[in-house]
């Protein structure tokens, strides 16, 4: 097996075909800051299937999922801050 194949979430994470993400969106230590960017990203996307709201939680979930048990829990913590944080915003 290839690494391009057994990493192709990454790729998914680092080259979305929905949305054009901020290098390093994940990675950032202020839940607000990620919320913002991907509602950002959905709003702007031309190619998103689905709606904004939707599609920036979905990446935002594929991440988590896709971390599994590698994510550390400060780290999946503020990725589920970021959660709450994108249903402020789009009011849901």
């Amino acid at each position: 097996m290839t690494d391009k194949k057994k990493y192709w979430s990454g790729e998914v994470t680092k080259h979305s075909i929905a949305l054009d993400l901020e290098e390093g969106v994940f990675t950032w230590d202020n839940p607000v800051k990620i919320a913002e960017s991907l509602r950002r990203s959905a709003l702007a996307s031309i190619r998103r299937k689905a709606p904004a709201f939707q599609s920036a939680m979905s990446m935002l979930n594929f991440y988590i999922n896709r971390a599994g048990k590698n994510l550390k829990p400060e780290r999946k913590k503020i990725l589920q801050q970021a959660k709450i944080e994108l249903r402020k915003l789009f009011e849901h």
